[in-house]
């Protein structure tokens, strides 16, 4: 069946756009103003469309190039999970399912893939494997999990499970981004103030200092040679930040690079606990989701090592899943590396031995969570007075750089 994208007008009088199927263009209009939209264009969006409206230059090609690039959110993800479990839990098909969700989803991209998905569930093809076949959507994490879920009959259990997992990274990745953002502006903030006084206001007040070749404290000396190094080099030191920022940063993506700053990082004082506190909170809510799905332990210790976000703690994972295949236990390579806590590494351990490993790891995921909001918020609430007092000390060093001077030519004219 061919899909469309189409542009129209609501009910409100407003533009609207999206994608939908449709026999043909007749009956994609009768489907449109059923849905109360009244269709002022469409355009096929079948393959050979997509190429040649990939090489067009009007309004629609740009339109298309922007549904294909756009990023598929997680909070939508986790929004498109919630719907399609509340409606399997209805006993509505999943073919209609992916229909429903398909034209609820206001991201043009997401709309073309979902109802790829249901074309090729409709030819027979299983959710998992059609999912499969988008995985900058769908990671294996989502596409083991409903693999899971189709095998043992609850599909629907397991999109509830993946919608609360979605959930819960994407409240977690927001309180660690939301924490960092307050103080890396004003610390911008604050640089960028102290460099424009060095720049434009300090040269101006040390002009007549110099001029008068009176004899200046080292402190002013100091502040006129930061002053003349802003002023000079400027551009340099942009473009060494810059180079140094690109080297880093490719340094950290390399091989060899990679452990050996998560190894520095895990070992910075406060951050590196922090970010310890988020991983294993990782761990343990996507290898308890897994579990509970269904997954096989050693196929979830997989998917698991790669989203923990530090190769240190991704090669003991792997070490655990060597283990784990050769019949031992799990919490045994995870105490013995020394990286996860060893309260972790207990509560893992009895749950192996009691049969209730999925709840204790549900368990850990939700200390640790709580854990890491309540250092997020210390740390918010020492970060700003921290930030406020090197502005502070930054601003009474430059006047107190120039006033000596200004001092001590007044007790001279008293003199």
């Amino acid at each position: 069946m061919p899909v469309y994208e189409y542009k129209g007008l609501n009910k409100a009088g407003r533009q609207t756009k999206g994608v939908l199927d449709a026999d043909n263009p007749r009956t994609l209009k009768e489907s449109l103003k059923r849905m109360g939209i009244f269709m002022s264009s469409y355009e096929e969006a079948n393959e050979s469309k997509d190429k040649r409206v990939r090489k067009g230059t009007g309004t629609a090609a740009q339109e298309a190039r922007r549904g294909r690039g756009k990023r598929v959110k997680v909070i939508e993800l986790a929004e498109l999970t919630r719907q399609i479990a509340t409606l399997l839990k209805a006993s509505i098909p999943v073919v209609d399912c992916l229909t429903a969700v398909a034209k609820q989803s206001e991201n043009p991209r997401l709309q073309r893939i979902l109802n790829e998905i249901r074309r090729e569930v409709a030819a027979g093809k299983s959710l998992a494997d059609a999912m499969a076949d988008h995985p900058t959507v769908f990671n294996n994490l989502y596409v083991n999990m409903v693999r899971a879920g189709e095998s043992s009959g609850t599909l629907d259990v397991v999109f509830f499970r993946l919608a609360d997992f979605s959930e819960s990274q994407a409240r977690l990745v927001s309180k660690v981004r939301g924490a960092l953002t307050y103080p890396i502006v004003m610390m911008v903030v604050g640089v960028g103030i102290v460099s424009l006084m060095m720049v434009f206001v300090v040269p101006k007040l040390t002009a007549m200092f110099t001029d008068m070749g009176q004899k200046l404290p080292a402190i002013t000396r100091g502040l006129i040679a930061v002053s003349d190094y802003f002023q000079n080099w400027w551009h340099a030191s942009l473009a060494g930040i810059f180079l140094a920022f690109w080297w880093f940063n490719k340094y950290r993506k390399s091989e060899s690079g990679k452990p050996r700053i998560d190894r520095i990082v895990l070992k910075i004082p406060v951050l590196g606990p922090l970010l310890r506190m988020v991983a294993v909170a990782r761990f343990s809510r996507t290898l308890g989701t897994l579990l509970n799905s269904g997954v096989p332990i050693v196929a979830a210790l997989d998917i698991v090592k790669h989203v923990v976000g530090n190769a240190i703690l991704s090669d003991v994972v792997e070490e655990a899943k060597a283990a784990v295949q050769e019949g031992n236990s799990l919490a045994t390579p995870l105490e013995r590396s020394g990286q996860f806590p060893p309260m972790v590494c207990h509560m893992i351990s009895v749950g192996e031995q009691s049969g209730q490993v999925e709840e204790m790891l549900e368990n850990v995921s939700n200390a640790y969570e709580l854990q890491v909001d309540s250092k997020l918020n210390i740390m918010t609430s020492l970060l700003e007075p921290l930030m406020i007092l090197f502005m502070g000390v930054a601003v009474a060093l430059i006047v107190f750089a120039i006033l000596t001077p200004m001092l001590q030519m007044n007790e001279l004219l008293k003199g």
